[in-house]
């Protein structure tokens, strides 16, 4: 059986929808699960109408209110008849939002963001799978929260591998018998029934759950882009398509901020042998790229960026030695803020990171550290990471640039730059 995951680019509008279907359509050789994301730009959405919500500030209701009127736009085109049930469904899912809006914020944020943020996936794997049945493709729709357990960690759920699998390899070889099945990526369910995610951008990786515990043939992620490429199109106007990837490769690129795959997507394949393959939904015919066992290095240098980085440097405030005692402590507080290290780098008595500038969490860690420790800052930086580099590549992307801080191994080279003024 095959395993196929669209994200909210690939069902953004009718269209998308309408396409997925003629994808499926000519896949149905063998037992196929579907993995779906929210529509468009709905977790987006549905993060601004927790934060007004949480905050109580600006109107959460009219942000709810411009994600129905989207999702009813979808709903027309696909389903001209107002009397159709998906109507009815989708008002269901809605409905438990508006709940949660209807009392003042009691819990913490986390919570209440997998369980306002996880009803974007459920209202479109409720589209797409009636809209599947309605053009003669059978399908059942399943919620993921009924397969994938998880910890209690809100926003970022540890799952519980031997439980999930478990349920997973019960429920669902049953249900493909003489049907395709539709779920939704990025969220599970805590043992007391919580809706939990995964972390941002994890419906690769409820892809990578399904098809691990299925021994699944392939994982296939259709995307708008043609495969894997060996830069962001954003940044360079010339591209090249890795064909193919070894799993090394493809972790190694994920780990430094390639966006095309989430990370936490490679090991689970790896540990069960299943090919992924990413490929577009534009350009159905097109190769894509093939990540797998390889022996392959990879063939081109792959430039990785991540802009709105912060240079954090911390040093004792008695100027002593950074030592493991300050690394775990240091560690250990960008856990709590929910912060993820891009680069780091220490010396005798300094500790320096750069990470994304995500906002209130940054500035809430800054007085934390500050508290133990002498903390500088620079914003508005630029974090160029180089697969496989040589100096042309080096000197390709320095180009009106000054370097704040280099690292280099035999395959990689991290360049943390600023502009330089015109």
């Amino acid at each position: 059986m095959q395993v196929f995951k669209f994200g909210g680019a690939s069902v953004k509008d009718a269209e998308g929808v309408i396409n997925l279907s003629r994808i499926v359509s000519t896949h149905q050789q063998g037992k196929l699960l579907i993995v779906i994301s929210a529509m468009g730009k709905t977790t987006n959405l549905l993060e601004q109408l927790t934060l007004s919500y949480f905050k109580q500030e600006g109107d959460a209701f009219e942000l709810l209110e411009q994600s129905k009127q989207y999702h009813d736009t979808i709903m027309r085109s696909l389903f001209p008849d107002n009397s159709h049930p998906v109507y009815h469904e989708v008002a269901n899912r809605f409905v438990e939002i508006e709940w949660i809006l209807e009392e003042n914020p009691a819990d913490p944020y986390d919570y209440l963001y997998d369980q306002i943020v996880a009803v974007g996936e459920l209202v479109s794997t409720t589209i797409v799978c009636h809209y599947l049945n309605d053009v003669g493709l059978k399908s059942k729709w399943v919620d993921a929260r009924d397969y994938i357990l998880t910890d209690n960690t809100h926003r970022e759920g540890k799952v519980d591998w031997k439980t999930t699998a478990e349920r997973i390899q019960l429920g669902i070889p049953a249900l493909l018998e003489n049907q395709l099945v539709v779920t939704q990526g990025f969220i599970g369910s805590t043992s007391e029934n919580f809706t939990t995610t995964l972390g941002r951008e994890g419906s690769d990786y409820s892809a990578a759950i399904f098809a691990a515990s299925l021994d699944a043939e392939s994982v296939t992620i259709w995307k708008d882009v043609p495969g894997v490429l060996n830069a962001d199109p954003k940044w360079f106007d010339q591209t090249e398509l890795i064909p193919e990837l070894s799993y090394l490769d493809a972790i190694e690129l994920t780990y430094y901020g390639a966006t095309v795959i989430h990370p936490k997507t490679i090991k689970p394949l790896q540990n069960k042998n299943i090919a992924l393959y990413v490929k577009s939904f534009v350009d159905t015919d097109g190769k894509g790229t093939q990540i797998w066992k390889s022996n392959e290095s990879l063939p081109v240098p792959s430039f990785i960026f991540k802009i709105n980085q912060i240079l954090i440097s911390i040093l004792p405030k008695d100027f002593s030695f950074i030592v493991e005692d300050n690394l775990s402590d240091i560690f250990s507080r960008l856990h709590q803020h929910h912060i993820k290290v891009n680069m780091m780098h220490n010396s005798a008595v300094n500790f320096s990171i750069s990470i994304d500038d995500t906002g209130e969490n940054v500035a809430a860690l800054l007085d934390d550290l500050g508290a133990r420790y002498d903390v500088q800052f620079q914003k508005g930086l630029e974090l160029i990471t180089i697969r496989h580099y040589n100096q042309q590549t080096i000197d390709r992307v320095l180009v009106k640039k000054a370097i704040i801080l280099e690292l280099k191994d035999s395959y990689t080279c991290q360049l943390l730059v600023r502009k330089l003024s015109a």
